[in-house]
């Protein structure tokens, strides 16, 4: 619908995000130029121009030798998508509801700790965008900004709180506690990163940002934190790297959790947030979806967390197709990793989930271009996605389904050139 006269778009209920297609081009004939290229591949070349080596390699790295990461991307080559032809998609509607919000799109912006590297301003542009989007904000417990102030930036934005369990219940119980006093009204426990997986880059350089006195802002903050700092006899001015790595060494850092700790954290969540929904992040086996279901998860995000975690994993696309097949009408499944473009959206949806979060395009916005950068990245992502209903001829999310691919056998990959992935 790149016809800003066009009839139908006074009548469609959802944004017209193909518009942002004719903006783009149309603007050489006012002496303007796109901001930047969006073409993943071509995102990265510019993040990487912009960022220290620090904010590179923590941004872009993955676990071992990045065979899940590839694997990631040989998932999606896989699925083909079928058009259908003379469809009437002019009314066509993005909109999907999650845990009672309406929003946009079922796109939402993944959690990412550290933002601070990225850009000065952290995850305030990033919060701010979501809401101007109507779409979800998920904050990281490693997030570099206090949960107060990603809030404001937010405003009436939907927005869930990723948690990183700490090692004490009290710290838990005041984290979980700020989150929800702060709008945000979904906890999402991630369950695969009880220390960082082993990424060369970063440990050749050295590169951990909260060793090095940056991004701990979220937790310097919190009351019951800070007490436990002047316990330590750590002055968090004084002492920035000491205090840093104390916030994340109570975070994660090589003690796990078990299936037995989560009854008490959901039963505490709900309790604090007066029954909100809780859900778990990186589940890839369909023994974990099931116990998910049992233990009482309104929610699990199906996610390796992009390859950044257990080297030589599963593709996450394929676990996605596992654990629908198993609990798809059982619980609310989300998927996250390795999502590049519209189509991969709409292959995640096809394959059951109801929901898709996206990180490192948004990362390399914020990097390339701060607030703006973020903007158009995200604005872009959701022009192609609409585009795609429209010549792909999807009128709703709702006719997303299994038809709508053909799919090779898991054995099979087609492998993109290398800066394509």
């Amino acid at each position: 619908m790149s016809d800003p006269k066009n009839p139908n778009i006074d009548k469609r209920s959802t944004p017209q995000y193909a518009l942002y297609q004719r903006e783009n081009f149309w603007k050489t004939n006012t002496g303007e130029i796109p901001l930047f290229n969006t073409e993943p591949g071509k995102l990265e070349e510019l993040a990487k121009a912009k960022l220290t080596e620090g904010g590179w390699y923590y941004a872009s790295s993955n676990a071992g030798q990045s065979y899940t990461h590839l694997a990631n991307r040989q998932a999606f080559f896989r699925h083909r998508i079928i058009p259908r032809q003379l469809v009437d998609t002019n009314l066509r509607d993005t909109t999907t509801t999650i845990f009672g919000h309406k929003v946009s799109a079922p796109i939402g912006f993944a959690p990412i700790g550290i933002n601070v590297i990225y850009n000065p301003r952290g995850e305030l542009p990033v919060a701010k965008v979501a809401k101007e989007l109507n779409l979800p904000y998920a904050l990281s417990t490693a997030g570099s900004n206090p949960i107060e102030k990603v809030a404001e930036a937010n405003g009436q934005g939907p927005r869930f709180f990723q948690l990183y369990m700490p090692h004490e219940d009290e710290l838990t119980v005041s984290l979980l506690t700020r989150a929800f006093n702060s709008g945000f009204d979904v906890c999402i426990l991630t369950t695969d990163t009880w220390q960082l997986g082993w990424r060369h880059d970063d440990v050749a350089t050295g590169n951990y940002a909260f060793y090095h006195g940056m991004g701990a802002d979220l937790g310097l903050s919190d009351p019951v934190f800070q007490k436990r700092l002047k316990e330590a006899g750590i002055d968090p001015v004084k002492q920035p790297n000491e205090a840093g790595a104390m916030w994340i060494d109570n975070v994660w850092h090589g003690r796990a959790w078990s299936w037995e700790k989560i009854p008490w954290l959901i039963e505490t969540w709900k309790k604090i947030s007066g029954g909100r929904p809780f859900c778990l992040k990186g589940i890839q086996s369909v023994e974990d979806a099931k116990k998910a279901v049992e233990v009482g998860c309104d929610g699990i995000v199906v996610s390796n967390h992009a390859g950044r975690q257990v080297d030589g994993a599963i593709a996450s696309l394929d676990a996605l197709e596992n654990i629908v097949a198993a609990v798809g009408d059982k619980t609310y499944i989300m998927y996250d990793s390795g999502i590049r473009g519209g189509s991969d959206v709409l292959k995640a949806l096809a394959l059951g989930a109801k929901f898709v979060w996206v990180g490192r395009l948004w990362v390399w916005g914020l990097s390339i271009m701060g607030e703006a950068g973020v903007r158009h990245v995200m604005k872009s992502l959701l022009a192609d996605f609409d585009i795609l209903m429209n010549v792909g001829g999807f009128q709703n999310i709702e006719q997303i389904d299994r038809t709508a691919l053909e799919s090779y056998p898991k054995a099979y990959a087609m492998i993109a050139e290398r800066s394509k992935l």
